[in-house]
Parts: C-alpha cells; structure tokens; sequence
C-alpha cells in the first residue's frame, strides 16, 4: 500500500463509518480494486484508523462522554457493548474469511438498501425521545442488533440505529445513541486488531506490522484523515436523516451494490 492508496481509504473510512452504508465493505472493494487487500496491514490499517472515527464522535459529543455525573450513560454504553465482545470474538475466523470475497458483501449491500427503503414506515410511532429515556435492557438490545454487522456489508451504524428504532427510539436518538456505541465497540477491536490478533500471512500482531516501513507514518495520516472526514461526515447524517430519513441512503447502497457485483463478478 503506497500513501495515495492509504489517503484514499481513510477517507472513505471517515466518510462510511457513521453512515448506514457499511465502511466496511466501502474500505474492501477499494482495497480490492488496488489489488492489495490480501496484504496484513492493509486488513489492520481498514481496522485500526476507525480510532480517528472513535475521537470524531467524543469530540463532537465531549460534554457528554466526560460528564462523570451521569453514570447510567456508561453503564448503558458497557451493556450495549458486550454482545459484540462476545459475538465478535467467538466469529473472528468465519467473519475474516468472507472479508476477503467482495461478491457476499455486495448481495448483503443490495439487501440492506431495499431494509431501509422501508425502516422510516415501520417505526413511525416512537416513544424515547431522549437519550435519558433509553433502559438498560434497550441498550442490551440495541447491542444484539448491532451484531448484525459482523457480516460485511450489513453497516454497523444501520443495524444499530434500525436496532434503535425497533426499541422504540425517535431517528436522531437511535443515531446519536449508534454513535455512542461506537466508541466502545470499535475501540475494542482496534485494541484486539493491534494487541491480540495474529495475522494469518505474516505471522505477526498488529503493533509488529506498524513498525514494518512506512507502516506507522501511514497508521498516523490515515486515522488523522478518518477523524476529519468522520467529524463532517456526522454532521452531515444527522441533518439528513433528521429531514430526509432512510430512503436516500437506501438507494445509494442498491446502486453501489449493483455496480460492484457486476464489477467483480467480470472480473
């Protein structure tokens, strides 16, 4: 991976991540059109940069990840939390090997654009308004439905705000509480991609593969770029899903979806 190449992929990880599109199968059909998906960094570099995306949103939201009076937050955060731990880690091999096949991932792409097309009729009667209003066994909940995502594709952020909605949560406060919930879920498996994971090719952990070449300057730029891109890109979401909700995002996952199956499928 050359530094255009890592530029480019921060990018779309700062763009995707928040957005019910899925980052990651954005971040692997790119990788894949570069031909350099199979390298170990470049599967640690699509993990490790969403730390930028992590601080785009305790930047955005400071006051209320550093507001120590209201302890029921991280509680409810935590809950949310462990279905992913569990799930994550006992799936790690079966979720890396469809990682590596684009074709899957664009099928789930086309699936979960026609899901939304149809989310803003399901869930029209909402009944938490406010974040405070969310119960620990909601946020449980919310969690399973975040696991969701481990099959590429699906988005992380679509299953969790959809997870949301089903719960009885308005679209700005199932957003906003996605987002929440990214902080804990994604730093726990950037720390597990960096510290714990043996990487199949190169027989290394993560933090031996930063020290190879050029590896750390671009594990810097591009989470950097990730925490730019992803502080714009959630501003961006929450007014259109506030005004517009679901379906647009609902089209672009169809057409990109169509367009990369039939891209690949040539090729």
């Amino acid at each position: 991976m050359d530094l255009i190449q890592a530029i480019l992929i921060a990018i779309i990880e700062g763009l995707t991540e928040y957005l019910p599109v899925s980052s990651t199968a954005h971040m692997i059909f790119t990788s894949s059109f570069f031909g350099i998906q199979e390298d170990d960094f470049v599967k640690l570099f699509q993990v490790s940069i969403q730390f930028g995306a992590i601080l785009a949103v305790v930047f955005l939201y400071w006051r209320k990840f550093f507001n120590f009076s209201k302890f029921d937050f991280y509680i409810k955060l935590a809950a949310a939390v462990v279905p992913a731990l569990v799930l994550g880690k006992l799936f790690d091999e079966k979720i890396e090997a469809v990682l590596g096949n684009p074709i899957p991932i664009a099928i789930v792409l086309i699936i979960g654009g026609v899901v939304l097309l149809f989310v803003d009729s399901k869930f029209q009667n909402p009944t938490v308004v406010t974040e405070n209003d969310i119960s620990i066994k909601k946020a449980v909940a919310i969690g399973f439905w975040q696991c969701l995502a481990m099959m590429p594709g699906t988005s992380r952020s679509a299953a969790s705000i959809i997870g949301g909605m089903q719960q009885g949560l308005t679209r700005a406060v199932a957003a906003e509480f996605s987002f929440f919930l990214a902080v804990p879920t994604m730093l726990a498996v950037t720390v597990y991609s960096l510290f714990l994971k043996t990487y199949e090719v190169s027989q290394l952990k993560g933090y031996e593969l930063l020290l190879e070449g050029n590896n750390f300057k671009f594990f810097l730029i591009g989470n950097a770029i990730a925490f730019v891109v992803a502080v714009l890109a959630i501003k961006l979401f929450i007014e259109v899903i506030k005004k517009y909700g679901f379906k647009p995002w609902g089209y672009y996952r169809i057409i990109v979806g169509v367009f990369l199956l039939i891209y690949f499928s040539l090729n």
